[in-house]
């Protein structure tokens, strides 16, 4: 058995120690806000915090999480820069066909969790990796400024 911080609660998973973080989270835990994109670490769509920090889920063993804290997009209506983020996507309309946006909103919380007033160069590296078949590039980084804005 693991135990994994996920969302603030303490679980016991019975997986093995290699399975990557994204099946434990979405076939054991059953929160399947977390998306597969690749497989491979390349797509962002499996992106979720560990102890505050953006990783690719897809790629990451449960082992790694063992006494640390994921975040999940589940859990980002209870924090105040996931709050700030998902209004400003609301209100800028960035999401198009939606599939990359879990992901891509906790790429951009992270961000605006270290970072209170990012550049656009500092949205492009943060955001580097994280890919959109739809192309909403545009609106993700308006969206990044207005939840900045909103925070300030």
């Amino acid at each position: 058995m693991i135990t994994l911080n996920i969302n603030g609660k303490d679980v016991q998973l019975d997986a093995p120690d290699d399975m990557p973080i994204l099946w434990a989270l979405r076939d054991v835990v059953h929160l399947t806000g977390t998306k597969f994109g690749c497989g491979m670490a390349q797509c962002g769509a499996c992106t979720v915090h560990l102890d505050g920090q953006a990783i690719r889920s897809c790629v990451t063993p449960v082992t790694a999480a063992v006494g640390k804290k994921i975040t999940t997009i589940e859990h980002m209506q209870n924090d105040k820069v996931g709050q700030a983020v998902q209004a400003a996507w609301s209100a800028v309309d960035v999401v198009q066909c939606g599939y990359c946006q879990s992901g891509q909103i906790m790429a951009a919380t992270a961000l605006l969790t270290s970072n209170k007033k990012p550049t656009d160069d500092d949205i492009d590296a943060a955001m580097s990796g994280n890919i959109c078949r739809c192309g909403t590039y545009p609106r993700i980084r308006a969206a990044i400024h207005e939840a900045a804005n909103k925070l300030a």
